[in-house]
């Protein structure tokens, strides 16, 4: 089984690749988070968690309704995360939540895909998107065979500026930058509520036609990117920036 939670559409690309080549059924962990449903979750003895990489490691919201959730005994446990330029350390972070579920970690696959961070990072225009893309596939290719026959992904021991990214860096994204308080809608938002349906976190409400930010961000940029007036701003960091969806 193939989970997957998505704020821009790269991890549900290789969610469904590798449901593609391993036949694999699919579960939006988005969805599910969206709707607060912590019930069940039925599966053969394989997971495969597909995520964005939020501060060189997978997004607090995702690690916490893991650990909400029931799943079977003795599952072995695959990871693959997307991201614009690395994972830093955080494998060791998912053997620490395998060994707290009781999954048998398999290892973690890092696909480099492109950035969608507009509250930060420059964002690639259509055409070079779609070929950092096509540049993913055959590394999507390799990590799908090693699951359809069993094998852990390859150990990659990080340097100490890994273990910095998903250590301290980590801690202090989330406490100084993943916040919702620099987002707002301009003139030109028409009060479609396409921001509200897209939160994962339901962190945004209409007031008087338009959106207003809570306190339960998690910087996933479904919002800002999946505006289609192309409305929404982050303070300054995203004026003039392009808005990413994945392009396939």
């Amino acid at each position: 089984m193939i989970l997957y939670f998505t704020g821009t559409g790269n991890s549900t690309y290789v969610a469904e690749k590798i449901a593609e080549m391993t036949a694999d059924s699919l579960i939006s962990m988005t969805d599910k988070i969206r709707e607060n449903s912590c019930e069940n979750i039925n599966a053969e003895k394989t997971l495969v968690f597909v995520t964005p990489t939020y501060g060189w490691r997978i997004p607090r919201i995702v690690e916490d309704w893991i650990m909400q959730v029931m799943f079977p005994e003795n599952c072995r446990a695959y990871f693959v995360m997307t991201c614009g330029d690395g994972i830093g350390n955080a494998g060791a972070y998912l053997e620490k939540l395998c060994k707290k579920k009781g999954f048998e970690y398999m290892g973690c696959a890092e696909i480099v895909m492109p950035e969608n961070y507009v509250a930060m990072f420059p964002v690639p225009e259509e055409d070079e998107a779609l070929s950092i893309v096509r540049k993913a596939d055959p590394t999507i290719r390799r990590a799908a065979e090693r699951i359809r026959t069993g094998m852990p992904f390859p150990a990659v021991k990080p340097g100490i500026v890994g273990k910095m990214e998903s250590g301290i860096i980590n801690q202090a994204f989330y406490k100084f930058f993943v916040k919702a308080d620099k987002f707002y809608a301009g003139d030109a938002c028409n009060h479609c509520g396409r921001c509200t349906r897209v939160c994962p976190a339901n962190n945004i409400r209409l007031v008087k036609g338009k959106p207003v930010w809570g306190k339960e961000c998690t910087h996933c940029m479904a919002c800002i990117c999946g505006c289609p007036q192309k409305a929404i701003e982050y303070g300054k960091k995203s004026l003039g920036k392009p808005r990413y969806h994945c392009p396939l």
